[in-house]
């Protein structure tokens, strides 16, 4: 669900970084600013200065948690429960 108003601050950053896999376009709707991409990126970039992180590009937000639960990784595990 989109954001009635544009999101400022935290809040812009945690909306940015959950939907930033699905592009500029949707995470800048969803954070309530529309099709205003440099709005989105200029208010997402000074967001991020004020908490002490360096953002060039919303793919940046994403963390390597995120990609591994998205993408699967391996499982290690014994054969079998009695065999440890």
């Amino acid at each position: 669900m989109a954001a009635s108003e544009p999101l400022k601050g935290i809040e812009l950053i945690d909306c940015a970084k959950a939907n930033a896999k699905q592009g500029i376009e949707v995470a800048a709707n969803l954070c309530g600013y529309g099709d205003d991409l440099t709005e989105f990126r200029q208010q997402l970039h000074q967001a991020c200065q004020q908490i002490g992180v360096e953002m060039t590009e919303l793919s940046d937000l994403i963390t390597e948690q995120q990609t591994v639960l998205q993408t699967g990784g391996i499982e290690i595990a014994p054969d079998t429960a009695s065999e440890l």
